[in-house]
């Protein structure tokens, strides 16, 4: 039987390294984010530079859909790509996508990346890709824990990564995870 992960933390915690290293050893990436993009361009909305037209689409896409609709609008990749493949979901955030995805899935896996807060706050301000300063990135973070119940999966996840080292520690433990799940 195929593993399931979904790799959850706050932004600037480090999931990309996570969702990388599995990718990288022939597990197949979905990602949450690609339903944004692929349906905001089907619906000729362009993206801008803060965000804010992401978040407004995924807003009222949650609105329209239900809670835990990033869920339903990828289950049919995740159903195909497991046929055949370990996967990793990359950007589960709501505690509905999750009580969606383990339903059908009960081999789920979550792992939490976890990082202090100063820590997460310098990487996202300086990192290459969506960086924020400290004001957007808290607002971020109390927004997605509020209105999206992204604590939920956090504090459910099966394995926690602590990230306030290097990524070969993170490395490190992810392998032991896996080790653990029957890598």
């Amino acid at each position: 039987m195929s593993k399931l992960i979904a790799v959850v933390g706050m932004s600037g915690s480090g999931k990309s390294v996570v969702t990388e290293y599995l990718e990288n050893n022939k597990w197949k990436k979905l990602y949450f984010g690609g339903i944004t993009y692929k349906l905001m361009d089907e619906a000729g909305i362009e993206r801008t530079p803060d965000g804010k037209s992401e978040k407004e689409f995924r807003e009222k896409l949650r609105k329209e859909n239900g809670p835990e609709c990033y869920a339903k609008f990828l289950e049919p990749e995740i159903v195909e790509a497991i046929k055949d493949n370990d996967v990793v979901l990359d950007g589960l955030y709501s505690w509905y996508e999750y009580k969606y995805l383990i339903e059908r899935h009960p081999n789920l896996k979550l792992v939490c990346v976890v990082t202090d807060k100063k820590i997460r706050y310098d990487r996202v301000a300086i990192r290459k890709d969506r960086s924020f300063d400290k004001d957007a990135i808290v607002y971020r973070d109390l927004s997605e824990i509020e209105n999206l119940y992204k604590g939920g999966p956090i504090a459910y996840a099966d394995y926690y990564i602590l990230n306030n080292g290097t990524e070969d520690d993170v490395i490190e433990r992810l392998k032991e995870i896996l080790v653990e799940i029957g890598e």
